[in-house]
């Protein structure tokens, strides 16, 4: 998962209850794991179940509907009934291409959905806030994008997203060969969701043996988690 160290703890955590809009949850399943062998990182298992599986668990409760962001067979996913979207643009172009492919199936298959959120696979311990905060954060910053934050480090891969922004995405994508999410999202605004990373970074993920270790040992000490 991308992240970029942040220049600062910031203000701290302040609750705001707020109506969370209908927001469409995106997987970005797509992720290989090749330091660990090859496959799909979303389906190691952690303590018994697939990283996915916790993704979903965590994501669907707060989200309007579920779907994935993976190239290839998707009759990989399939146990798990949900669409699986796969980038329009080609190449292999990051993470800002499986958002687009997101953005584009909510404007094609809902098309009264304003917003998206997008979380990686490789994550079992995603907050069950998440949803909500984000809108929280990008409504007390007057921005329309929003992504999260613990302890140093910023996720830009866990972020929401405007449906209304999908053409100026693709251009930047298509025409500028954009890769980098935070220079996209800067051209708009974009408000910083903060969480503590510890005793669990809820954006834990996963891209060892090691982690995988040590995510399975978060996951039995702290059921919760």
């Amino acid at each position: 998962m991308s992240r970029t160290k942040a220049p600062g703890i910031g203000a701290k955590r302040r609750s705001m209850t707020i109506e969370v809009p209908p927001t469409l949850g995106l997987v970005l399943a797509g992720g290989q794991a090749r330091r660990m062998g090859g496959g799909d990182k979303a389906l190691i298992e952690i303590a018994g179940a697939a990283i996915l599986d916790r993704v979903l668990a965590r994501m669907a409760p707060q989200c309007t509907g579920m779907i994935l962001n993976a190239n290839g067979d998707p009759q990989r996913f399939a146990r798990f009934k949900l669409p699986v979207v796969a980038d329009s643009v080609p190449d292999f172009a990051g993470p800002l291409a499986g958002i687009l492919a997101g953005l584009d199936w909510a404007a094609q298959n809902l098309p009264d959905m304003s917003w998206m959120v997008s979380v990686p696979g490789d994550c079992p311990f995603l907050p069950k806030d998440l949803v909500a905060r984000l809108h929280a954060a990008r409504l007390k910053d007057s921005t329309p994008l929003a992504c999260a934050r613990s302890g140093d480090w910023r996720h830009p891969v866990v972020g929401l997203w405007t449906v209304g922004l999908r053409e100026d995405l693709r251009r930047a994508l298509v025409d500028e060969d954009l890769r980098k999410i935070e220079v996209w999202t800067a051209r708009h605004g974009i408000a910083i969701a903060e969480w503590p990373d510890r005793p669990v970074d809820p954006f834990f993920n996963v891209n060892t043996p090691e982690d995988r270790d040590q995510a399975t040992a978060l996951a039995v000490q702290y059921s919760d988690a």
